[in-house]
């Protein structure tokens, strides 16, 4: 049995940036598995700039983005396998792999840092009228398709769901000489960055229907067209408003699903809004020794968060093998009224040097409302902002000071309040 002190599974974004800084932190005995035949994880197949302005104060692809970490990985002689899937991982952190070179492979590791990122929700999970034609995709399975392997995947285009895979995509589309018909969303608000909005749709006048669904698909060999309609409050399709639009291509943009089957069946506890584990603040889950970081823990929409997550996993991964433990009770952070989860879920004041990050995401738009921060009942923060949108990840810093201040409080609230 191959042993190491920490094992990294995936070597995306946060699978690299946490075995970076598990080695600056002294840890030798590192390896990263990724199931895939080279690293850098989804950022491959995104070629559209916008990476790297927190983490390098400069605009990247995705591809670029990713390199830095991979000629970083490889500058430190930190040892990975590819093409290497992971099928179980136990309690004891024995995991158990298999690639073609070495078989089935037991690997007994000290510490493991769950990295495996996110997949997209398929058709199956909206029930969608219509037929199985062809010409129906996951909008990052036609990213691929465009950008990796050179495929157009059709000429007339609609999309479901406005996140921002979705946004990009429309883009993408439109640039490679496909028209884009519209982007439809289920809710009264986009799900992607505003951002995204304004450079992929706007610029291209794309319309975004709000408010709107797919009754149905026509088309029985391929796609022919879609019938489209209003939803109620309820989120109810209303008899009447149907329209339909003629296309040969549906992409579906229609949320991400975080990679937890792993996780699921180590016993690590799962939130039920993020789909990710439970952590603390140095990104441990419920079982000593397991971390969890990146878009597995919860969906970002900047890779520059994950790599800040990925950062505070690795090095907290390492202060675990060091037996830099730090003795002192919990106290729980609670989403309410209006903010749906927060990460971390649990902190210890005394694990904390300086500040600790609150990263979370609200259930609705909220116009000219504040981020509040309770101490038990006590208000320490309550800072104004003039829009809060479910698309865009919040971010509230925890310092020591305040902390040590509140040492004896017992939960810390994070809600949206008016004044």
């Amino acid at each position: 049995m191959q042993q190491y002190d920490i094992v990294i599974i995936g070597a995306g974004p946060a699978g690299l940036a946490a075995a970076i800084q598990a080695k600056e932190e002294g840890i030798d005995n590192i390896l990263i598995l990724e199931r895939n035949n080279k690293l850098g994880g989804i950022l491959n197949q995104c070629i559209h700039n916008g990476f790297g302005l927190h983490i390098f104060k400069e605009e990247l692809t995705g591809p670029e983005y990713a390199q830095r970490f991979i000629d970083k990985v490889k500058e430190m002689k930190i040892p990975y396998k590819l093409n290497t899937m992971v099928i179980n991982l136990d309690k004891d952190k024995v995991i158990t792999a298999v690639n073609k070179e070495e078989g089935i492979i037991e690997i007994k590791a000290k510490a493991v840092i769950l990295a495996m990122g996110c997949r997209e929700r398929p058709r199956g999970a909206i029930n969608i009228p219509g037929s199985r034609a062809a010409g129906i995709y996951a909008a990052g399975t036609a990213q691929k398709f465009v950008n990796i392997k050179g495929y157009m995947p059709g000429k007339e285009v609609v999309i479901l769901g406005s996140g921002d895979i979705g946004l990009i995509m429309a883009r993408r589309m439109t640039l490679e000489g496909a028209e884009v018909k519209a982007v439809v969303e289920l809710m009264p608000y986009s799900s992607g960055l505003k951002r995204n909005i304004a450079q992929c749709l706007d610029d291209f006048d794309i319309p975004l229907k709000l408010s709107h669904t797919i009754t149905n698909i026509e088309g029985k060999d391929r796609v022919e067209g879609v019938t489209i309609a209003k939803v109620d409050k309820n989120l109810k399709p209303i008899k009447g408003t149907e329209e339909h639009i003629k296309c040969d291509t549906l992409l579906l943009s229609v949320g991400l699903i975080p990679e937890n089957e792993l996780s699921r069946n180590v016993g690590v506890k799962l939130s039920n809004i993020t789909g990710g584990a439970e952590v603390n603040e140095s990104m441990q889950t419920n079982i000593e020794g397991i971390f969890s970081c990146g878009n597995v823990l919860h969906v970002h929409d900047l890779v520059d968060y994950v790599t800040e997550e990925s950062y505070n996993a690795g090095k907290n991964a390492a202060n675990y093998i060091n037996e830099k433990k730090v003795e002192g009770e919990s106290v729980e952070l609670i989403g309410t009224d209006g903010v749906r989860y927060t990460v971390p879920k649990k902190i210890n004041p005394k694990n904390i040097d300086k500040v600790v990050d609150v990263r979370f995401r609200v259930g609705g738009v909220y116009k000219d409302s504040y981020i509040s921060v309770y101490f038990d009942n006590k208000r320490e923060m309550h800072i104004k902002k003039r829009i809060l949108t479910p698309g865009e990840m919040e971010t509230v810093k925890l310092t020591k000071a305040m902390l040590d201040k509140y040492c004896e409080c017992k939960t810390i609230t994070v809600k949206v309040e008016g004044e």
